[in-house]
């Protein structure tokens, strides 16, 4: 079996409170709950993969994120360099995780065909669902799309030895998670099928899903493909960051997901 070296790179942050990340409001003190915002790398015998891309720094100030570093200058720390990537993973088209196309242009974007027919369907023309969506990302991915860039997948997929890719749905139509072997076991990217281990631990979803049904089954299919807990990884937990090796020479804000966690 082929291993996997898995990297989780944050370039942002939102400072916030538990209120904001939870259905049921999960205290009635509301304690501060920061989100952390994540890209990820994945390399095999010089190969890389890159799942998502992050928000612009433009698309982050319009919402009153905090950039902590562009997310070229992260994988730049990481020594990848994005013109060269062939391959990157889209777990869905909300803003923090498919702006900055435009830094891969070599690559072709890995897509389900339920989250293209979403962001483009009959569903945005409702402003509380496309709200996590930002209109010059999709268009983008269109143009991605003519040209020919696009590797559509309908359902559960491997795009390389130890890499797939599974359709969850629940937060956007057609989220889908990244299941990678590691020396440590199967790594799950989770994405945004839980943003926070506490999600799936309270079984308390975050506030915006178009399906709250897949959502939740979307929890059981990680932790099957995981086959352990501390090998599901949240898409904006900062425990993430505090949980695992970092990478030298990134100040702690790139750590390695395929080492065993601390502690």
């Amino acid at each position: 079996m082929r291993h996997w070296e898995v990297y989780a790179l944050r370039y942002a942050v939102h400072e916030r409170a538990a209120s904001e990340n939870f259905l049921r409001p999960p205290d009635p003190h509301d304690a501060p709950m920061p989100m952390d915002y994540f890209v990820w790398v994945l390399r095999s015998g010089g190969e890389t993969i890159v799942v998502d891309t992050g928000f612009t720094p433009e698309g982050g100030a319009k919402r009153g994120r905090t950039l902590i570093r562009p997310v070229e200058t992260a994988l730049a720390q990481l020594g990848v360099a994005p013109e060269a990537v062939a391959d990157v993973v889209i777990t869905h088209l909300h803003y923090d995780h498919a702006g900055n196309l435009d830094l891969f242009p070599q690559a072709r974007f890995h897509l389900q065909d339920a989250e293209m027919s979403f962001a483009t369907g009959r569903h945005m023309c409702q402003a509380c669902i496309r709200y996590p969506f930002e209109v010059e990302d999709v268009v983008r991915m269109v143009r991605a799309v003519y040209a020919e860039r696009v590797v559509f997948h309908d359902g559960d997929t491997e795009i390389a030895e130890g890499v797939s890719l599974h359709k969850v749905g629940g937060h956007s139509a057609g989220l889908q998670m990244v299941s990678v072997e590691t020396a440590r076991g199967p790594v799950v990217l989770a994405s945004d099928a839980a943003h926070f281990h506490a999600n799936i631990e309270r079984q308390n979803p975050f506030p915006i899903y178009f399906d709250l049904g897949a959502l939740a089954q979307g929890w059981r299919l990680a932790r099957r493909l995981a086959g352990s807990d501390n090998r599901v990884i949240p898409g904006h937990d900062p425990l993430v960051r505090t949980s695992y090796p970092a990478f030298e020479g990134s100040d702690g804000e790139t750590v390695a997901l395929h080492l065993p966690p601390l502690g």
